[in-house]
């Protein structure tokens, strides 16, 4: 699939494959606003951890109040409404930048955890742990298969910056063992998703991804969001943004997207 400028690709081939980049996601206002909201953030967790900087930042719609609102703005309306129909909500926010301190590789992987805010039995729901005080969970694949995950990327991202790369068409497949995705990797020919600043690469997040160290490490900023439009069984809720319910999303006995969920 070929970039975009719009955040309306072509309907079968996101199916097809899980994928797509809209390379005007954000204007350079709001580009900038989210840099400085991200570098906050950055700042104020390196400080607290000193010299042991962490990569990734957790829970940062709920330390930012700029970039919960960014969440739900105009701009990721448009990228996400299209996909998940009106009842969209972000769920999760987590804040990445590869430098020369923290420059790591990911192998190749499915985002199949989701986090919550309490832990309630339900069936299919495994292998709970406590994150810096948030539960997380791994639910049942059709969860995160009804789920969107939303890249921004707050600087340029070229081939010698550890960009993500992905396998088409895995996110159909359920969750995957180890044997099912080294057959997928000899399989299906890898696809490197370098983006300009102010980009989104839209995802599922079951579609098996990955990222190398970046050879030239500066900076790579990436404010990563996941979307939901269906709640969660048995009382279990997503720890989504404060203010927001579980009656806001769609009727929890549907086994389907609502309306306005289908693909274009």
């Amino acid at each position: 699939m070929s970039p975009t400028s719009s955040p309306r690709p072509d309907g079968a081939a996101w199916e097809r494959d899980g994928w797509v980049l809209a390379v005007d996601a954000l204007d350079a206002v709001t580009l900038d606003v989210v840099r400085q909201a991200a570098d906050v953030l950055i700042e104020a967790q390196s400080a607290d951890a000193g010299s042991g900087a962490p990569p990734g930042h957790r829970g940062v719609l709920h330390r930012s109040p700029v970039l919960a609102v960014i969440a739900r703005s105009a701009s990721l309306r448009a990228l996400v409404e299209p996909i998940l129909g009106p009842r969209w909500r972000p769920v999760r926010g987590l804040l990445f930048d590869k430098t020369p301190a923290a420059n790591w590789k990911v192998p190749w992987h499915q985002d199949r955890v989701i986090a919550v805010r309490e832990r309630r039995p339900a069936p299919g729901y495994r292998a709970w742990s406590r994150k810096e005080g948030v539960w997380h969970v791994q639910p049942p694949p059709e969860v995160p298969a009804n789920m969107l995950a939303v890249r921004l990327h707050l600087d340029d991202c070229g081939p010698d910056s550890g960009p993500l790369r992905v396998l088409p068409g895995s996110h159909t497949a359920g969750y995957l063992d180890p044997d099912a995705i080294r057959a997928w990797r000899a399989r299906v020919p890898e696809v490197t998703l370098c983006a300009p600043a102010g980009a989104a690469i839209l995802f599922r997040p079951l579609l098996l991804h990955a990222s190398a160290a970046a050879l030239r490490p500066t900076h790579r900023r990436v404010l990563h969001l996941e979307y939901a439009a269906l709640p969660l069984p048995g009382g279990l809720e997503f720890a989504h943004l404060p203010g927001i319910s579980e009656s806001e999303f769609g009727d929890s006995t549907s086994a389907s997207p609502p309306a306005g969920a289908a693909f274009w």
